[in-house]
């Protein structure tokens, strides 16, 4: 219930079908509901241990990666597969019915009895045991990714299809874990079956604390509900912010050099670095709430480069080079490069880069192979099947990264820049100017610009020892 609020309520809509689909909160793991007003009501539910988040989680432990975070990683990897596995899941794992509705078969996996996700059954199914984590990736978990993924897609089709029967909306909200799959979501997006589809940014459980206050809110306190034009979450935008006086202070008290910019000049300097190929750390205003970092706590870089999705994630990001990147895009420049009606602000939906920006899609039929025959205009943030999972970036929601970005495409004609979590792999996005600055300095980033300030590597001294403290910094 906590996760259907947290969908509906924040929303733009006035009424909407309600959708959650996870792993499993408390004993639901899919439900369908129907929002009006200030409240919602819950129509047909699926329990545990039947769950569509859990089904994607168990291949997210065969093919080697962390259950509830390495699932991005497998979708990630789908499109260098086959989807040579579909039928063997759909005859073995999953009874899928046609309104959606679905059991797995408990025979295949581990959850109810032990600590794993799968067990021998499924091993002898798929021909071997689960991947090692770290071993290297073949082709087999490739093809195993993309069946699982075109599976849940399926699934996520009839679910939303038959929420649309039961409410008579043409409008869709959604959350819970597999919300956050955006490339189902670029699906449905595309299904017709609604006009307008809204999904909460902090889809998987950080949201759930704000459907309870919500629901709390408007159902208990019985207070009155205005839907606002695009949503009431403010973009996202909803955690800590630092003044230029206290990371000032910071720079100061570390020896750090800077510049000092504003306005114009500021975005000038920043759109000059990227367009010389640097690769940015992007600090501003108050931190994202949910997992995807939206250009208040980014890394940023030109999209145009073909070597810079994997330059970034082998010596900025550390981790695996097959992961894409996504494009922040200005909003009004969107609809030319990608197959997008509407707006994207959080970066939900994956969707075509439109034929002329692509290029031709990678002929290699083998794995990583792939990532060699990407081409097109922006080629770092085009994923091998020819997608992207775009942010659409206006001047309301995001007035500093809309200003950068116009910058940028002053100067280079693109209005689009790639734009990646603010952090390295294993660790959280960067909160506190200490946090970006020490990032900053154990990466191959070339340039910070948090606030009003802006530091090159170059001009940085080394950190030492001392530096691996974190300094007491209250956000205002």
């Amino acid at each position: 219930e906590s996760h259907a609020a947290s969908a509906f309520l924040p929303s733009p809509f006035e009424e909407a079908a309600v959708v959650t689909v996870d792993g499993v909160g408390e004993w639901q793991t899919t439900t369908i509901g129907h929002g009006k007003g200030n409240d919602l009501e819950l129509l047909s539910e699926i329990r545990f241990p039947h769950s569509l988040g859990l089904l994607y989680s168990a291949f997210t432990y065969y093919t080697g990666f962390k259950v509830n975070s390495g699932e991005y990683k497998v979708m990630g990897l789908a499109p260098y597969g086959e989807p040579k596995f579909v039928a063997k899941i759909l005859d073995n794992l999953i009874d899928l019915r046609e309104d959606g509705s679905f059991r797995l078969n408990m025979d295949y996996f581990g959850y109810l009895g032990g600590l794993a996700m799968t067990n021998a059954r499924f091993d002898a199914l798929f021909g071997g045991p689960p991947r090692k984590p770290e071993s290297a990736l073949t082709q087999r978990e490739m093809d195993l990714a993309r069946s699982v993924q075109e599976v849940t897609e399926l699934a996520m089709l009839r679910i939303c299809g038959r929420a649309a029967v039961l409410t008579g909306s043409r409008n869709l909200c959604l959350a819970g874990g597999v919300a956050l799959n955006c490339v189902a979501n670029g699906k449905l997006l595309r299904a017709g079956n609604f006009d307008r589809i809204w999904i909460q940014p902090a889809a998987g459980d950080a949201g759930g604390a704000l459907g309870a206050a919500l629901l709390a809110h408007h159902r208990f306190r019985e207070r009155p509900r205005a839907p606002l034009p695009s949503d009431s979450m403010q973009g996202a935008l909803l955690g800590p912010a630092y003044s230029d006086d206290a990371i000032e202070t910071l720079l100061r008290e570390k020896g750090a050099p800077y510049r000092k910019l504003t306005g114009d000049a500021l975005y000038a300097a920043a759109a000059d670095a990227l367009a010389q190929g640097q690769v940015i750390g992007w600090f501003q205003g108050r931190m994202e709430f949910g997992p995807r970092a939206l250009g208040s706590r980014s890394i940023l870089a030109d999209p145009r480069s073909a070597e810079m999705q994997r330059g970034i994630n082998m010596r900025i990001k550390f981790r695996e080079g097959f992961r894409p990147f996504a494009p922040a895009v200005l909003r009004e420049e969107a609809a030319h490069w990608f197959a997008l009606e509407g707006e994207s602000p959080y970066m939900l939906f994956t969707v075509p880069v439109r034929e002329p920006k692509r290029g031709a899609l990678p002929t290699e039929r083998n794995g990583f192979d792939k990532l060699k025959g990407v081409g097109g205009g922006i080629p770092a943030v085009t994923h091998v099947d020819g997608s992207a999972r775009v942010q659409t970036v206006d001047a309301e929601r995001n007035p500093a990264l809309h200003a950068l970005l116009r910058a940028f495409a002053d100067r280079t004609g693109c209005p689009i820049l790639v734009n990646t979590s603010f952090n390295v792999r294993g660790e959280p996005i960067v909160c506190s100017p200490w946090d970006a600055y020490i990032c900053f300095m154990r990466t191959g980033l070339e340039m910070l610009v948090m606030g009003s300030f802006v530091l090159a590597k170059k001009d940085q001294p080394p950190l030492t020892g001392s530096d691996s403290g974190l300094p007491a910094i209250a956000p205002d």
